[in-house]
């Protein structure tokens, strides 16, 4: 059973929840985001400033199990609405290599990483991409998931090499330089 479901998600004065048949609405100071839940499985109980994620008891116990996972998976998710809302999220991207810019162009960005032609990515609704410097983009915005989301789609264009090191990677992500192959001489 999850930990987490034991406990309740507190709600901060300047953040309201709705909670409307399967959509649960967060508000803040910062926007709005709504999500769907089954609530056939799972129970949202509020009491004053706090939520409590319930399982339902269901026939079997294989399928109980699998009910209390999912009410740790929701709880989890609203409580990272929660957060959103009140503080955002932001990813920083680092791009490595001579020569490889990112330059803001309107609400998206243009990268040059090393083809023929500029790579132009723009920005989907509640995301805000800032070029930090040169080689420096910040992803933020409220929603946890599509700030991962985006991020990792900027990173798939192009991936860090695992010999040189070039590419575009997270700020805070090591990596692990392969040796090269100039040693296996004579074989």
């Amino acid at each position: 059973m999850s930990k987490l479901i034991k406990k309740p998600i507190t709600i901060p004065s300047s953040t309201k929840v709705d909670i409307a048949d399967q959509v649960i609405t967060v508000t803040g100071p910062k926007g709005s985001i709504s999500k769907n839940f089954r609530t056939d499985l799972v129970d949202f109980k509020t009491e004053q400033d706090k939520i409590f994620v319930i399982p339902k008891k269901q026939q079997s116990k294989r399928y109980d199990g699998f009910v209390k996972k999912l009410a740790g998976t929701y709880w989890s998710i609203l409580n990272s609405m929660i957060n959103g809302v009140n503080n955002g999220y932001t990813k920083t991207l680092q791009i490595v290599g001579l020569g490889w810019k990112v330059n803001q162009k309107g609400n998206g960005i243009e990268i040059l990483v090393g083809y023929s032609h500029p790579v132009f990515f723009e920005s989907p609704k509640g995301i805000t991409l800032k070029v930090e410097d040169l080689q420096r983009i910040s992803v933020s915005g409220i929603d946890k998931e599509l700030v991962g989301q985006v991020a990792a789609n900027i990173r798939k264009i192009r991936k860090p090499d695992s010999y040189k090191g070039k590419g575009i990677r997270y700020a805070d992500e090591k990596l692990v330089l392969k040796e090269s192959k100039k040693g296996a001489k004579g074989r």
